[in-house]
């Protein structure tokens, strides 16, 4: 695995005529199968597994089930999949959940009241033994705890002296947490959220409070970007991801990168970036096949 993963300077009209300097931090190519923060979250948690078998939740198109399954087959350790939907267990399969059980997970499907209340120990439990999973190392949803944010921490590290403001994409919140921890003092960390809400300055907090004991680094969200929320996107999305993807020959993740990217254009354009400021776009993963 190619740690740190490389620096690509792209020259780019957008934020040349307005004195910017873009470089994208390529995290989509540290693995060919277990991409970007997927890697750098997931890789501490499997290694605390202890070899017990992974659980963990997501919906039916989520990546970090895609991304636990992944893993597991990588390293030997069987993996199950709490699914959100029990409509959805009589149903085929879509690529993403094919592609879970192609590489060795088992699903579970809840129903939605059930998944809404899966950090509840009780229901946890319950989910557990339904399951035939009750040994199971429990990953969250998204892969985010101190764990994962402690494997973040080194993409901050990795980008110390390379960029005044360094952008993500953020589901969950945890790669921001530990990316901002990492980053040096002069630098900030600019999450871009993928959902709809504004819950994830609290959630990056309580995150930074649990890995950190407290605050770490500087961050900002910009809620505007998220396309109608997780999952969603729009024609105008898919004609800006494209016409990137020309421009550059880099491939853009719709669910993630491409919103980040979009956030990145709107806001150069718009004056939010001094003169002379150099943003670094994190690439946490590519477009699956």
């Amino acid at each position: 695995m190619p740690l740190p993963s490389p620096l690509q300077e792209l020259v780019d009209p957008r934020f040349a005529r307005r004195s910017l300097r873009l470089v994208l931090k390529r995290d989509d190519l540290v693995h060919p199968d277990l991409i970007g923060n997927k890697w750098r979250k997931l890789v501490p948690n499997l290694e605390a597994a202890a070899d017990r078998p992974i659980l963990t939740f997501g919906g039916a198109y989520s990546n970090h089930l895609r991304a636990t399954a992944t893993a597991g087959r990588l390293l030997g350790l069987p993996t199950v999949g709490v699914v959100r939907g029990q409509e959805l267990a009589d149903r085929p399969l879509n690529t993403s959940l094919a592609h879970c059980t192609a590489n060795g997970m088992r699903l579970h499907f809840v129903d939605r009241s059930t998944y809404r209340h899966k950090a509840d120990p009780d229901t946890l439990t319950a989910v557990l033994r339904a399951a035939g999973a009750e040994d199971a190392y429990v990953v969250p949803e998204g892969g985010s705890n101190p764990l994962a944010v402690r494997g973040c921490r080194a993409l901050g590290e990795e980008l110390r002296g390379h960029a005044d403001v360094v952008a993500v994409a953020c589901g969950t919140g945890g790669t921001l947490a530990g990316l901002a921890a990492g980053l040096a003092p002069e630098q900030r960390a600019l999450g871009i959220p993928v959902l709809k809400g504004g819950f994830l300055d609290a959630e990056i907090r309580a995150l930074q409070d649990l890995t950190f004991g407290g605050p770490r680094g500087s961050w900002t969200l910009d809620h505007r970007f998220h396309f109608g929320g997780y999952g969603r996107t729009t024609p105008e999305l898919h004609a800006f991801a494209d016409d990137f993807e020309a421009r550059h020959d880099v491939p853009v993740e719709r669910l993630y990168v491409a919103k980040m990217l979009y956030g990145l254009v709107a806001l150069a354009e718009e004056g939010a970036f001094a003169n002379g400021t150099t943003i670094a776009a994190v690439i946490t993963g590519r477009p699956f096949p």
